[in-house]
């Protein structure tokens, strides 16, 4: 009896194999042409909505990959699980036509540049947000984890979250370094934070490795903003950080450039403030500085009357304060002089431990300086919103472009979806949240529950031949099924 194995196998012609080759040279091109045939079909169906703010982003790609790319985005703000490739095209299902591996590329292998895309899409976003004025921007840092031995700038990071004064956590994954828009929205009190550009940071272990120059958070937001500025050279930027970027670089920054930049972040109770240095005699080397002025604490605890205020507080409340202020010259040995002026914070209601803030715009007044800097924790919110309803840390990809790809996406998803939220329809905007006694506020679990019902009516189930389907249902199915595609957060 002859086994499987034992069967002999017919040797092909080289003739034969060119011809096999061929064939199937021919019908992989015959289906890679249905594919973008139907991928321009779904995309000429896309809400117009949708299409305003992502078709300007095609120079950045290739024809089909445009495609594929908008369409993965959108199956990351309908899916409810993790944020993989599979899991998204399990999402679209015969509406990501070609095969799996063509959007997989799109992040690993596909050739297109991530600061092109970072830069019509932020034209885009300014343009409908914050047209014209100053823009307020806020900075700070961020600790993702993905774990896993070959994953590309994984770190091991404090994570600010769960670490105490007494205790210090620590995460394996990614810190990203986040400059965000803080605009006002009509349906909520205090500003979003709408992240626009994303830099990973690296260890010092990782750079000396690979042989590149170490560069700090706060250098990395440094050079977030002047890329900011080099892009948009008629703006004037606002950034404002927390005291892990109230570094003496950054305020040089802003003050070589005090008609483009302005910086407000913590400050020291025990800064060294000068006087300006005096006149050139013409004997010896020139001063660089002048006579110490008392520090910030030094001159709260002298100062015999505190100006009583009522300012615009965190979370989008008001509050009343009592503020001492000054002005000096922030000196740091071997670096240029910077016009700075402080103000100290006590909350009147006692919730708040004092503090100590400033700025590199002396003319600002007080009042704007508490409230621009206590806009800035709304970033805080954004960070944990990104986890829990976009899935930050559910990704798999591990090569170098995938990283650097997807992360700073998924950052900008939430923008996305908020500018989304902000063109729907009225009777669409406050359909699926959640409610409950005294709340007054719009949160993104609404916001991002309301777009997704908006994506499955307006397209999903409007294709041709679902819509039928659709609309056979019951209205009382149809909202049932509705209430499981997109369910409130």
């Amino acid at each position: 009896m002859t086994s499987l194995t034992d069967r002999t196998r017919t040797r092909l012609s080289v003739k034969q194999l060119r011809l096999r080759l061929r064939t199937n040279r021919q019908q992989q091109a015959r289906k890679a042409r249905a594919a973008r045939r139907r991928l321009e079909r779904i995309h000429e169906q896309l809400p117009k909505q949708v299409r305003t703010v992502l078709d300007p982003l095609e120079p950045v790609f290739s024809r089909a990959a445009h495609r594929r790319f908008i369409l993965l985005a959108l199956a990351a703000i309908l899916t409810l699980g993790g944020r993989t490739i599979n899991n998204l095209l399990r999402v679209l299902g015969t509406l990501a036509p070609g095969h799996p591996s063509s959007y997989h590329r799109v992040f690993s292998r596909d050739r297109w540049s991530l600061a092109a895309l970072a830069r019509r899409y932020i034209a885009t976003v300014l343009a409908s947000f914050v047209p014209h004025g100053p823009i307020l921007l806020a900075g700070d840092d961020t600790v993702t984890e993905h774990p896993g031995p070959h994953v590309y700038g994984k770190g091991r990071h404090r994570d600010p979250v769960r670490s105490t004064h007494t205790y210090t956590a620590f995460r394996w994954g990614h810190k990203w370094v986040v400059l965000a828009l803080l605009v006002p929205v009509p349906w909520a009190t205090r500003r979003w934070a709408l992240p626009l550009l994303i830099a990973l940071y690296r260890t010092k272990e990782d750079n000396a490795k690979s042989g590149r120059r170490h560069k700090t958070p706060p250098q990395l937001l440094g050079q977030l903003v002047r890329v900011l500025m080099r892009w948009f050279p008629d703006r004037t930027l606002v950034v404002t950080a927390d005291g892990g970027y109230a570094t003496h670089e950054l305020a040089e920054l802003a003050a070589r450039t005090p008609k483009r930049l302005t910086l407000v972040s913590l400050f020291y109770p025990d800064a060294n403030l000068v006087e300006p240095p005096p006149q050139y005699a013409g004997l010896g080397r020139p001063r660089v500085k002048g006579a110490k002025l008392p520090g910030p604490a030094e001159v709260v605890k002298g100062s015999q009357q505190r100006q009583a205020l009522e300012v615009a507080w965190y979370g989008g409340g008001r509050r009343r304060v009592e503020t001492v202020t000054g002005t000096g010259l922030w000196y740091k040995g071997g670096r240029p002089l910077v016009n700075v002026r402080w103000v100290f914070v006590h909350d009147r209601d006692g919730t708040h431990r004092d503090g100590y803030f400033f700025t590199t715009d002396a003319a600002m007044s007080v009042t704007s300086l508490i409230e621009t800097y206590t806009a800035q924790w709304n970033i805080e919110t954004t960070f944990e919103e990104i986890r829990s309803y976009l899935r930050m840390e559910t990704t798999r990809g591990w090569s170098r472009d995938t990283v650097l790809r997807v992360g700073p996406c998924l950052f900008g998803l939430y923008t996305l979806v908020t500018w989304l939220y902000s063109r729907l329809p009225r009777r669409g905007s406050r359909v699926g949240g959640v409610d409950w006694p005294g709340k007054r506020d719009v949160t993104f679990s609404d916001a991002i529950t309301a777009v997704r019902r908006w994506l499955w009516l307006e397209w999903v189930l409007a294709i041709p031949g679902d819509r039928v389907v659709f609309q056979k249902l019951t209205p009382g199915f149809r909202q049932l099924l509705l209430n499981g595609l997109a369910p409130a957060a």
